[in-house]
Formats: C-alpha cells, sequence, structure tokens
C-alpha cells in the first residue's frame, strides 16, 4: 500500500484541485506546492474568495447565467437588446461571447445538448425554458450559438422545431475557415461548411 507523504488536508485539498478542468493529479501536486508556499499572498486569499463566491452566486432564473445577483447583470442591463435572444450550450460559451464584445443581445444558456446515447434529453436541458421566452413575445431573432458538434447540432434542429410555431427569426453562427486560418491545416469538415457558406466578397 502506498504510503501518503502529506496530511490528509493537504492530501485533500490536491485531490480537490485535481477535478478541476486541465488539472491531474501530478499538476494538482504542484498547484497544491505552489498555493502552500505562498500561503500568505496566495492560498489564505484564494480560500477567502472561494468562500464568499459560494456564498453568494446565483444562477440567474431568466437566462441560466451564473451571477451573484438574480437577474443577471446581463438581463438586468437596460442596454441590453432585448429583441435578441443568444442561446450558448454553457456559461463558459456565454462568457466566450462577452469576451469578444460579440453581441448586445440577451442569453438562454440551455446546460448542455441532447446526447441520447449519454441518456440526455430535452427534458434535462432548459429547453421548454427557451420556448417560454420566445412564446412570450418581444423576441424578434433567436441566434443558436451552440456548438459545431454532432450533438450540438442535433440540439440545434430540435430548438428549431420546437420555435417552429412562434415568430421569431431563428439563426445560427456561421461555420467555416476562422480569421487567421489556413485552408491546408483546416479539416475536411471544415472547409465543406464554409464552402457552402460563401458570403459575396
Amino acid at each position: 500500500m502506498k504510503r501518503s507523504t502529506v496530511g490528509p488536508e493537504i492530501e485533500r485539498l490536491i485531490q480537490l484541485l485535481a477535478r478541476l478542468p486541465g488539472l491531474g493529479p501530478r499538476s494538482a501536486r504542484r498547484a497544491a506546492l505552489h498555493l502552500m508556499k505562498r500561503r500568505e499572498s496566495l492560498l489564505e486569499p484564494l480560500a477567502r474568495a472561494t468562500a464568499e463566491a459560494a456564498a453568494a452566486v446565483k444562477v440567474c432564473s431568466a437566462c441560466g447565467n451564473v451571477d451573484t445577483c438574480d437577474p443577471c447583470s446581463i438581463c438586468a442591463d437596460p442596454g441590453r437588446d432585448a429583441a435578441t435572444l443568444v442561446v450558448v450550450e454553457d456559461v463558459g460559451d456565454l462568457w466566450a461571447l462577452e469576451r469578444a464584445g460579440a453581441t448586445r443581445g440577451r442569453y438562454h444558456v440551455l446546460g448542455g445538448t441532447l446526447s441520447p446515447l449519454d441518456g440526455i434529453g430535452p427534458d434535462d436541458l432548459n429547453i421548454a425554458g427557451l420556448v417560454a421566452r420566445v412564446a412570450g413575445g418581444g423576441i424578434e431573432e433567436v441566434v443558436l450559438a451552440v456548438n459545431a458538434t454532432v450533438e450540438g447540432q442535433t440540439t440545434a434542429h430540435y430548438i428549431t422545431d420546437q420555435l417552429a410555431g412562434t415568430a421569431a427569426r431563428v439563426t445560427r453562427l456561421a461555420h467555416g475557415v476562422p480569421v487567421g486560418g489556413e485552408l491546408d491545416y483546416l479539416d475536411d469538415g471544415t472547409l465543406a461548411a464554409a464552402m457552402r457558406s460563401r458570403t459575396p466578397f
């Protein structure tokens, strides 16, 4: 049996850090060691910030975003375009669009994608809430900003069918050659999508 070289509190810290995306057991050990070496300047402030965030975090009842207020700061912003609703899979996608300054619309977080193989159906996602928001009126365009995966496209088609009876126009993000991309390095699917989605120059 392998004997632990650290106390149970440190081992617990390492185990929790290892659950974070991009951190395996070795990276978690290095991160824990780094935190402990800088206990006063890093570990203790991080522990306080984590505790404060855990106490303050809320899920927006309107869109599903994570913030410290409900409705979230995006939904509460009167300067937002309430007629445009951008549908994303997860909060990380919402944050990415906000970082890019890509839209002034409002958002709707699905909480994932349809995946029958994983047992994820429409009732497991926030699709009913989306349909209710659009049916409530005032939304002219629904932008499906889901990933270009099989699950993402299946989810987009399902949502399009569910919104067929509403007055909202349903659009999706363009797929194709990324800015700065070189054709020789792109996969076949991306090239085919770019050719299908070509626009006037």
